[in-house]
């Protein structure tokens, strides 16, 4: 039973949960308490239960976390967030520019000499916490449970709905062909699986324990001879059991732990993902870890053909959804009566007409003017903007469909574009062009190709502070690892990998520019002249009209003049005959060549 705090009764430090929270730390003896976006699987999503950092400081970007102590509380984000964290929390969080600053560089200037360091256990990957350890010069970590559990009296309960199958015929592998497969590579006695994507992925099931992303809550041990026993909430799996079979042990989830103590080594783990608390049971139990990453990771991130078609079905679906709104936008928006809400429920409903979407990917970004500029902004009543006349207006969207997941930028001109609006829109399209023609050799990471998106903004001094793409699930979540196009991402690209490439630009108080589409990597084409090389390349999986009006083509070289052609009759060729005559016609006069 947790200790509950009157917050009238402490020290008028800051907002009321952040004083319960320091009531609680000087309860516990602790000089700081560590508050990360995360939950006890490690996923980047989080269910209502688990929003502790947005309950805490009213920050609600995908990433950060924050460092609480006596007079200081420090919120950690990245550059995608720096302008959101801003107007969303109060002054009494200080930002901290992550990763340029790391958390531990922080507490050496802020904790005094043999200060404590709280933390959960379950909330942070054996990785962080190691590198933490290592680098505190004056400070010890302490683990606790969890010190806003203890202050948040109405915390939402865990979820509880129902696990589903995912069927053959969109998996295109088994679970058990897939457990097969995996245990001839596991090099170890057993493997503990916490990222709720792999266990989906592993044994073709989904949930909706999480908003937005078909996943389920769960643990899995993953033993040497392709077994599983998987842990859940009570009755969470009851209708997936024989989909499951004989081979996959569905155990309670209060169990996990006594399962974990009892395993005999050694034990793969993945450092990266593992929580903390889990490697203390397997340490003090004296069983031999072994860290590799997740077994599930690379084989998921490789679609098979099944999967690859799948994503072709969707993106089709979704194109023809996506034309209908823009359609709709190009008719309405001169009226002056549409607000950034309106084009939301719009656009999802285009979508919901498919008749086909489970839900939509990830909460709609849609910026008009200034609220372009905030990378992952969320509009709200109290955020709401008209749809004004010589504005951008940036819509970033997805759906979630059985067969594919798809996330798609286009920025929009509401009226008549400035000249700046038009070249840095035109240096943003430049770059998402070349990442898309390039074809590289095998080997070659994201992270060697990122500034090929970035080259165009660069030669004008110009640049964007988030990565230029990322991973992206089968019916799984938006942003899949471990490939992304970014300076961090380190891991090859493989045939079968879904990407997305969205470079940008954005003027802070002013616009916003993202232009994205998904593309997947496949062998390349042999070119007159090639030495033999196995080469990749990238085949284009979205297919949506650029807004020519953004575009100036004196600024364009007759190469990417005829790629925007090409794909802009093959985005009439693929979509034109699934639409009523009213959005053909816009369409055809959208992919007009230019």
């Amino acid at each position: 039973m947790f200790q509950t705090f009157d917050v009238q009764s402490v020290p008028d430090q800051g907002p009321p949960r952040l004083k319960a929270l320091r009531a609680a730390m000087a309860a516990k003896g602790v000089d700081c308490f560590l508050v990360p976006r995360a939950d006890a699987h490690q996923g980047e999503y989080v269910a209502p239960r688990d929003a502790r950092l947005a309950w805490l400081t009213g920050f609600s970007g995908s990433a950060g976390f924050c460092a609480v102590l006596q007079d200081k509380a420090g919120i950690f984000v990245d550059g995608r967030y720096r302008v959101q964290v801003r107007s969303q929390v109060a002054d009494d969080f200080t930002p901290v520019h992550w990763p340029e600053v790391q958390l531990a560089d922080w507490l050496n200037e802020q904790m005094p000499s043999g200060g404590v360091v709280g933390y959960d256990p379950w909330l942070h990957s054996v990785n962080d916490i190691n590198t933490l350890r290592t680098k505190l010069e004056k400070a010890v970590l302490q683990p606790l449970d969890n010190l806003v559990d203890v202050i948040w009296q109405d915390q939402p309960p865990p979820p509880a709905a129902l696990f589903s199958v995912h069927p053959l015929d969109q998996a295109g592998e088994s679970h058990d062909a897939k457990r097969a497969r995996l245990a001839r590579e596991l090099d170890a006695k057993a493997a503990i699986i916490t990222l709720p994507d792999s266990i989906a992925w592993l044994l073709n099931i989904r949930g909706t324990d999480v908003e937005r992303n078909p996943v389920p809550h769960a643990f899995a041990i993953f033993d040497e001879s392709g077994l599983v026993d998987l842990y859940c909430g009570e009755g969470k799996a009851a209708d997936v059991s024989a989909h499951l079979g004989a081979d996959v042990s569905i155990c309670d989830v209060g169990g996990f732990l006594d399962a974990v103590a009892q395993l005999a080594g050694p034990v793969r783990i993945d450092p990266d993902s593992c929580p903390d608390l889990i490697a203390q049971v397997l340490r003090d139990n004296d069983i031999a870890l072994k860290e590799a990453r997740d077994p599930c990771i690379l084989p998921k991130a490789r679609k098979n053909p099944t999967e690859i078609a799948g994503a072709k079905a969707a993106h089709a679906r979704d194109g023809v959804a996506m034309v209908r709104f823009l359609a709709w936008l190009d008719a309405t928006a001169p009226g002056g009566t549409l607000t950034e809400i309106d084009v939301v429920k719009a656009l999802e409903g285009f979508r919901t007409q498919t008749n086909a979407l489970r839900d939509i990917s990830f909460d709609t970004i849609c910026g008009s003017g200034a609220n372009g500029a905030i990378v992952h902004y969320r509009v709200s009543e109290q955020t709401n903007r008209p749809v004004a006349q010589d504005n951008l207006l940036l819509v970033d969207s997805g759906g979630q469909y059985v067969d594919g997941t798809t996330d798609i930028t286009r920025t929009i001109a509401i009226g008549t574009p400035s000249d700046l609006h038009r070249s840095c829109y035109t240096r943003v399209l430049q770059g998402m062009i070349a990442l898309s023609r390039i074809q590289f050799p095998k080997g070659v990471a994201g992270r060697h190709l990122d500034a090929l998106a970035r080259a165009p903004l660069w030669l004008a001094g110009l640049d964007y502070d988030h990565g230029t793409g990322h991973g992206v699930g089968s019916y799984l979540s938006v942003h899949e690892g471990p490939q992304g196009f970014s300076r961090r991402s380190d891991v090859p690209l493989e045939t079968g990998m879904i990407l997305s490439n969205e470079p940008g630009y954005y003027k802070e108080g002013h616009f916003g520019i993202r232009i994205e589409n998904l593309v997947v990597v496949q062998e390349a084409a042999a070119q007159p002249g090639d030495d033999g090389r196995d080469m990749l390349a990238f085949d284009t999986l979205t297919f949506v009209p650029f807004d020519r009006r953004l575009i100036d083509v004196g600024m364009l070289t007759r190469e990417e003049r005829d790629w925007i052609d090409r794909y802009h009759a093959d985005t009439v060729a693929l979509l034109g005959e699934r639409l009523d005559q009213e959005a053909r016609n816009w369409l055809t006069q959208a992919c007009a060549p230019l």
